[in-house]
């Protein structure tokens, strides 16, 4: 009896995705980790997260510290200053991009009395660019809604954030990570921290689920209001069209603008 490709791809699939989901491990960031418990809605990625819906009801505006590397990672070890940097600025603006929509973002003078949401880089694991450069032509031979990408250098990010209330008082909380998965959507790059810059959105999502209100409703935002513009835009035109190009992600292109300084 045949098999269609269709019905072998299917199960390599699941499982190369759920390999890449296992519970992440602790780091040494977040002001308390008790509670935490495994979420169960994500297939690609690893999450422990916690929220006190009560106090979350309270909550209408928060000011987002920036972004640092948890003492836990070694990834400054090997990452160069510009690598490191374009890291935490696109974590504080997908942060502040998925926020917004829940809550006011204050700015740096704010009151001491509005909550703040602290994130911290744990782990980024590097992406192979050769790898990469030989699943971009393997992707342009077969074409295809599913990638398939080269095993081994798959990259990954592993980060932890956190709600904290004027008294440091913990109101929720998430550690997260996820790895790249050799069959998937996840786009090659040749950029060494390819595969944890394209996580970093997903991991801001979950942040922010984590730390949404029950009776959230989404905000209104526009260009000339949105908090976020320093970072640029919020659908990044450049990136989508060069990964349709070139079936690689292109950090130059697809990361959040540069500060001006």
């Amino acid at each position: 009896m045949k098999t269609s490709l269709p019905h072998l791809v299917a199960p390599a699939l699941l499982l190369s995705l759920a390999a890449c989901a296992g519970a992440p491990t602790q780091g040494q960031f977040l002001s308390s980790y008790e509670d935490l418990a495994p979420r169960t809605d994500m297939v690609r990625a690893g999450a422990l997260d916690r929220a006190d819906k009560d106090a979350l009801t309270s909550v209408r505006a928060v000011r987002i510290e920036p972004t640092i590397f948890s003492p836990s990672t070694n990834a400054k070890a090997w990452m160069t200053p510009e690598e490191q940097t374009m890291m935490l600025r696109e974590v504080d603006a997908q942060l502040c991009f998925e926020l917004s929509e829940r809550f006011e973002i204050a700015g740096p003078d704010a009151a001491p009395t509005t909550p703040r949401v602290r994130a911290a880089i744990t782990e980024v694991v590097a992406t192979n660019p050769a790898g990469s450069a030989a699943s971009a032509a393997a992707g342009f031979f077969i074409p295809g809604p599913v990638g398939i990408r080269v095993p081994g250098g798959l990259g990954g990010l592993g980060a932890e954030a956190e709600l904290l209330d004027v008294a440091d008082q913990q109101i929720a909380a998430i550690v997260w990570r996820r790895t790249a998965t050799a069959i998937g959507t996840d786009n090659p790059s040749l950029s060494r921290i390819g595969d944890a810059l394209q996580f970093v959105e997903p991991f801001a999502d979950a942040a922010a689920a984590t730390m949404t209100p029950e009776d959230h409703q989404p905000r209104e935002i526009t260009a000339e209001t949105d908090p976020c513009r320093e970072y640029g835009s919020r659908f990044r035109v450049e990136g989508f069209g060069a990964r349709f190009v070139t079936g690689l992600y292109v950090p130059q292109m697809s990361a959040a603008k540069p500060a001006v300084d």
